[in-house]
């Protein structure tokens, strides 16, 4: 066996998961990226609207893609790279989800696909304050300059995963999750008229009802800055016991979850979210505490440069002790949770 896979990376044009509008593929065949591609595309029809925030992260703009197909179109191609390949993504739970709310409101039938979240994996074997890619690329020495162009974020999360393998001495997918005791994970094939997802579902929702889904990573006025939910200090709710039959591949399965700073969402609902995906959300940085969720913009490059709450200088702290915590954006969070 060789260490085969591909990795993907999609750009959205909204908060809607199903709204891709560029894509990254890096090929590896042996531990060797051998082969790449990546194409711009109108994201599916009545989910094509840009929002500012995606546009600013990534830079794609609406005339960008005008003549470019639409995803339903080209997802041919995209799968024909795929073949049977496993599926490697940082943050699986988005690109997966990328595909599979992209066919349903195209009115297509989708393929099944094992696949790899290095951002799980990254948690696992490095020991990192904060496993977003470029944190993760760092640390695997892989370079990474032009962070969410989609062909570059591709080729990270490849040489992430060659990483890892080489350092639990793996030679393939399959001898490395058999040596962490994991299960590898598997999108099921679906048809139209199967059972839609949970996002799909709420996207038209909002379609029908003439509005759009928000942004991915939180709200934003006019001038570009992420919009304030509260005045006052946010409330925290109760916290909602972790879902029992959440998926046990989910990168929030598992994890002690506490949110800090103004987020986009309201904290209970954020909390509700997280305990959805088996997740235990509290309300106070502890000794359990493995996850921290940042809110008012925060991202990853602010652990740098010290713009952080309270609870976050207490996260760095710990983590400085040896406690595994890792920090997250609220935008990272809502893509592992599926929200917007």
């Amino acid at each position: 066996m060789a260490l085969d896979f591909t990795a993907i990376d999609f750009e959205t044009a909204n908060g809607f998961r199903g709204s891709p509008c560029s894509v990254g593929l890096s090929k590896v065949r042996g531990g060797v990226v051998v082969e790449e591609a990546s194409w711009l595309m109108r994201p599916p029809e009545n989910h094509d609207h840009f929002q500012y925030h995606n546009t600013r992260i990534h830079g794609i703009r609406a005339e960008d893609v005008a003549g470019a197909p639409r995803f339903g179109d080209l997802f041919p191609e995209i799968g024909a790279f795929i073949g049977g390949d496993i599926l490697a993504a940082h943050n699986a739970a988005f690109d997966l989800g990328v595909i599979r709310s992209g066919l349903e409101v195209s009115g297509l039938p989708g393929p099944a696909y094992e696949y790899v979240c290095t951002v799980m994996l990254s948690r696992r074997c490095y020991s990192l304050v904060s496993n977003s890619l470029p944190y993760a690329a760092e640390e695997a020495g892989v370079p990474l300059v032009n962070h969410h162009d989609a062909a570059e974020d591709a080729r990270a999360c490849a040489g992430i995963l060659v990483d890892i393998a080489r350092r639990n001495d793996a030679n393939s997918i399959a001898e490395l999750y058999l040596s962490l005791g994991l299960a590898l994970p598997k999108q099921p094939a679906f048809q139209p008229g199967d059972g839609l997802s949970k996002q799909t579902l709420a996207a038209l929702a909002a379609v029908g009802a003439g509005s759009q889904p928000s942004g991915r990573s939180g709200v934003v006025n006019g001038a570009g800055q992420l919009g304030r939910a509260w005045s006052n200090w946010p409330e925290e709710g109760t916290n909602p016991v972790p879902n029992p039959a959440a998926e046990p591949g989910h990168p929030l399965f598992g994890q002690t979850v506490v949110f800090t700073g103004e987020l986009a969402i309201a904290r209970p609902e954020a909390k509700q979210r997280a305990a959805e995906m088996g997740a235990r959300p509290e309300s106070r940085v502890t000794g359990r505490t493995t996850v921290l969720v940042v809110g008012d913009g925060f991202v990853a490059g602010d652990l740098r440069n010290g713009r952080l709450t309270g609870k976050a200088k207490r996260v760095l702290e710990l983590h400085g002790r040896g406690q595994q915590i890792e920090v997250l954006s609220e935008g990272e969070f809502l893509q592992m949770v599926g929200g917007s």
